[in-house]
């Protein structure tokens, strides 16, 4: 090592990369790599002092350092980064890149660089000097690292001492090149920001087709274009566009002109010889600029043009006329050329506007449609089917036409056609949409009531795009098509149904219903206004989603909707029945509130096995107002009451069709009715589909398929939250669905205050053991197994989970010992309130509430966790407790709500604690009896929560209601709670996403989910 502590001899060589080879030498020969780098740069810190440099081993004896190229003339420009303690003699081209780096690099600091001319006709965008801005000295050295045929590459011209001791062959001058260019990139644009500032301001820089861009002109004349230097001419070269002067003859052509830059609006013609001379009139001090830079226009446009665009005469090459066609070619094509090779084009001022607008189709509904009876005594329409008659307008830019006038225009065959004094552009793609959407819609038949609909709320919003534009876009998409624009379609309603889509869109001043006499109640405002809503779809023959707030009566809105069916129907003579399909839950409640409310209704029960069928069932409901079944009911019977066309059919809780698939919701669907009406206050539970299913049955097709209804809006706002398309979906179902809200300041309910609470829980040492092997086996199993097995295993592992958060028992399966007396009863008890804190702290509080006199429902998901709360709760109570759950009869259904509301009955029979499945007993009954409401276990979708919350919650209820939501500390059930919170906030947006995402997390996501956190448990 010692020999090469005195001296080293340093030699490079430059790659076409920029990069250097390094190497070192002495007598002896030549020096390690190793021992090179860690001398030569031992205070260079951009290399980390060496360490980062690579080492390529050339031969056996030669080791060569690699510095990176953007490091190389910052290394060689600064003599104070060589150690002192070593003697260094830099060698050939060593010494020769030593003593320009510093020159070079001041360049740099100086920003005395331009973008390579060179470089940018061969597609590459690089930097290099710029010469002219180096002092006598600078320019020398350059002269001597260029020598002979790179003189010019580099810009130099002065032949004086043209000597160079670089050999040309291997003068490496390529890799000077490249390393200045990393070296500029390195310091100005190295960050994303500093890239983009130079893209925006220099966009030429970046265009595609930079060989074409530098076409025909010098590198001054470039860097003019660019705008990287100044354009220190007195004027500028423009190519204008100009119209014939007399449509009928034709003859656009162009023109070159020179635009003076202190007085823009001074335009000087100029006519471009074949030989790039120039010919015209101009200020004298611009004749010496126009002769020099004349040819280059002239190359240059050659380069941007088409040939037949310079076909003119010898004198005037730009002078031979233009056709239509070649006019339309050069707006749309040969002109933005133009504009990315530097140049300014005037186009005729109409044109900008004129490209602007699109061409638009309108379907003008013809004066009187949509009201009163056509000849004939038809309908006018009557259903979203329902055909209206209109006439087809075409607007092109400001000019509108006729049907017959655009077809005239069309046949002409031109693309700029002059129409009532005005140039219009006429876009063979659009065109051919618009011909193809005429097509598709015969005028003498009528536009569907469904398209003009959606055409009108397409006004405001330009992403949807109603079907028969759709037919109109997919035809106009083939191959070879020049445009990417889109058909843009409107409607033009008559002020009839410009009233109607009013009150269908902004659900305000529908036609003022009287409430039948009939009618045993006072409806509060909203709710009749709700009753003449439905009384308003059905003129139309449109279905509705009456959606209100559970509580909010829309019960009695539909009784009083079916006594103004049936009054009309009477007056008329026509009468029919309706039929209402609910849960098996609530028959016996509907039969309750209709013969209260209504009891001039005659009603059949369409249930249990003693039911009518055939001939019977239909003789008897031609003699009723309303038949009433249940769903599985109207499963069974779908061929019977398919047999029958209902004056209307009304779902309660109509999310029961939610999946379309069941069986269930395709029997429904399948029946026949002049009215559909769908009842519930949660049309999304869980996904998107779930609202196209019940738009499905109130109006077929009117959302399209459930293919298309998912690719456009299911991925695009369940996950992406999307609010362009949620926005979308809104107008969508707005007109159809009527949806308040108890705390909506039009409601004025007057409800007393609901607070909701959330009580944290332990797990006992029991519960904590059980739910870490729980975990354990579940991650166990989910590393071995995929795809269904794999979801299947997780969402075994959640319910597993869930019920021990409740009780161990639920996961054990364990048989609990009949007691044979009170004390093994009491004993019992005891035992399992201890084995569960939950139910522990249940006791406690139902306990305090009975003290205070006051009431409570439970709900849970288990029957087995049902069955032990009534056990237990009644016992320690001793007090009759209630359980409705799924396997409850009709009988005992109602005979328990009743006991549950009355304030008859003694003290000792009276049921103050209820305890529901939140399945059986979520939806559709009226418990305000009862003011305090327990989830004893979290239901995975807020909505079906808050539903369950309304029993209790809703119009009769005179106290504050205390709902109280049990956790179970550090499980999933706390990470699930956030997870609630986030789908609360996306119902309260008529949105709402799936719990399938939980199947779909990485193991470690799921171990991060399920995992006891050790610090809540005991």
């Amino acid at each position: 090592m010692n020999a090469y502590a005195d001296t080293l001899t340093i030699q490079v060589s430059l790659t076409e990369q920029g990069d250097a080879l390094i190497f070192g030498a002495d007598a002896s020969g030549y020096a390690p790599g190793l021992l090179v780098k860690q001398r030569l740069f031992a205070w260079h810190e951009p290399s980390f002092y060496g360490t980062e440099l690579e080492i390529e081993k050339l031969q056996d004896e030669l080791e060569l350092v690699v510095l990176p190229a953007e490091m190389v003339l910052p290394f060689f420009a600064d003599p104070g980064l060589l150690p002192m303690h070593v003697s260094w003699r830099f060698e050939g081209d060593a010494a020769r890149l030593a003593a320009i780096a510093p020159s070079l690099e001041r360049g740099i600091a100086e920003q005395k660089f331009i973008p390579s001319f060179q470089d940018y006709k061969a597609g590459k965008l690089r930097w290099t000097w710029d010469t002219a801005a180096f002092d006598a000295k600078s320019r020398r050295a350059l002269r001597a690292l260029a020598g002979g045929e790179n003189r010019e590459f580099i810009g130099l011209h002065d032949e004086q001492e043209a000597d160079s001791d670089w050999d040309e062959e291997t003068s490496g001058l390529t890799g000077l090149v490249a390393a200045f260019s990393a070296a500029v990139f390195q310091r100005y644009y190295s960050t994303e920001e500093a890239a983009g500032d130079l893209r925006r301001d220099f966009p030429l820089l970046f265009v595609h087709d930079r060989a074409a861009a530098a076409a025909g002109l010098d590198e001054r004349g470039w860097l003019v274009a660019t705008g990287w230097k100044a354009d220190t001419l007195p004027f500028r070269p423009l190519l204008q566009l100009l119209e014939p002067v007399d449509a009928e003859a034709g003859g656009w052509h162009l023109a070159l002109l020179l635009q003076d830059k202190l007085e823009p609006a001074k335009l000087v013609p100029v006519r471009l010889a074949a030989d790039g001379e120039a010919s015209g009139t101009w200020p004298s001090n611009w004749k010496p600029h126009v002769h020099e830079r004349s040819a280059a226009w002239l190359a240059h446009l050659r380069a941007s043009l088409p040939a037949d665009r310079l076909a003119g005469s010898p004198v005037d090459v730009l002078n031979a006329p233009l056709s239509d066609e070649d006019a339309w070619r050069f707006l749309t094509i040969d002109s933005q050329s133009l504009l990315t090779a530097g140049w300014q084009v005037l186009l005729p001022a109409w044109w900008e506007e004129a490209s602007r607008k699109k061409p638009r189709l309108r379907a003008k509904v013809r004066p009187g449609e949509g009201e009163g009876e056509r000849a004939g005594g038809s309908r006018s329409f009557f259903g979203l089917d329902a055909l209206i008659e209109f006439d087809w307008r075409v607007s092109i830019g400001d000019t509108d036409l006729s049907e017959a006038e655009f077809r005239e225009l069309v046949a002409r065959g031109e693309r700029l056609a002059q129409f009532r004094g005005q140039w219009v552009p006429l876009d063979p793609a659009l065109l051919s949409q618009i011909r193809k959407a005429m097509a598709g819609v015969d005028p003498r038949r009528g536009l569907s009531f469904q398209d003009v609909l959606q055409l009108h709320l397409r006004r405001n919003n330009s992403s949807f795009t109603p079907a028969v534009a759709e037919k109109a876009d997919e035809g106009g998409r083939g191959e070879g098509s020049e445009s990417k624009g889109e058909l843009e379609m409107d409607v033009e309603l008559n002020d009839h149904l410009k009233t109607v889509m009013a009150q269908l869109t902004q659900q305000t001043e529908w036609p003022s219903i009287p409430v039948p006499q009939t009618l045993h109640a006072e409806l509060r405002s909203y709710q009749q206004g709700g009753f003449s809503w439905l009384a308003f779809l059905r003129r139309l023959g449109i279905g509705a989603v009456l959606a209100d707030d559970m509580g909010l009566g829309k019960t009695i809105q539909f009784i009083t909707y079916l006594l103004h069916v049936a009054e009309e129907a009477s007056a008329s003579g026509g009468r029919r029945p309706a039929l209402l399909i609910c849960p098996t839950s609530v028959l016996g409640n509907w039969q309750k509130e209709v013969h209260r409310f209504a009891p001039s209704l005659r009603i059949l029960l369409h249930y249990g096995s003693k039911r009518l069928s055939g001939d019977a069932f239909y003789t008897e409901a031609a003699e009723v107002d309303l038949v009433l079944t249940s769903y599985a009911t109207s499963t069974l019977d779908q061929e019977l009451l398919g047999g029958y066309t209902w004056s209307a059919i009304c779902l309660d809780e109509a999310q029961n069709i939610k999946n379309a698939g069941t069986k269930q919701a395709k029997a429904v669907k399948s029946l026949p009715a002049r009215h559909r009406i769908a009842l519930t206050g949660t049309p999304i539970e869980n996904r998107l589909s779930e609202l196209w299913s019940i738009y499905d049955f109130t109006n077929p097709g009117y959302l399209g398929t459930a293919r298309a209804f998912a690719e456009r809006f299911g991925q695009a706002i369940e996950r992406e939250r999307d609010e362009k398309r949620t926005q979308e979906l809104q107008r969508l179902v707005k007109p159809f669905m009527l949806r308040r809200k108890k705390k909506d300041p039009n409601i004025m309910l007057d409800l007393p205050e609901k607070n909701e609470m959330k009580t944290y829980i332990h797990l006992t040492g029991e519960q904590s053991a059980l739910y870490e092997q729980t975990v354990k086996e579940l991650m166990d199993e989910v590393k071995k197994v995929k795809g269904i097995q794999r979801k299947g295993a997780i969402l075994s592992a959640l319910t597993r989970l869930k019920q021990l958060c409740d009780h161990p028992v639920l996961l054990t399966k364990e048989a609990v010992p009949v007691p044979e007396d009170e004390r093994e009863e009491a004993a019992e008890s005891a035992m399992l309130i201890s084995r569960s804190a939950k139910l522990e702290r249940l006791l406690e509080l139902v306990r305090e509430l009975r003290d205070e006199g006051e009431r409570c429902l439970i709900f849970t998901q288990y029957i087995g966790m049902g069955e032990m709360l009534q056990r237990v709760i009644g016992r320690e109570l001793g007090e009759p407790v209630l359980y409705l759950h799924g396997g409850s009869s009709k009988t005992a259904r109602d005979r328990m709500i009743e006991q549950f509301q009355s304030r008859e009955l003694p003290a000792a029979e009276q049921p103050n604690v209820f305890i529901l499945s939140i399945k059986a007993g979520g939806v559709g009954l009226n418990l305000t009896a009862a003011n305090h409401v327990f989830h004893f276990d979290r239901w995975w979708n807020p909505a079906v929560e808050n539903q369950a919350t309304d029993r209790a919650y809703r119009m009769g209820q005179t106290r504050d209601v205390q709902v109280h939501k049990f956790i179970s500390l550090g499980t999933l059930e706390e990470r699930i709670d956030e997870m609630l919170e986030s789908k609360q906030q996306l119902s309260n947006d008529v949105i709402t996403s799936s719990e399938d995402w939980i199947t779909e997390l990485s193991t470690d996501a799921l171990l991060d989910l399920f995992t006891l956190r050790r610090d809540w448990s005991e």
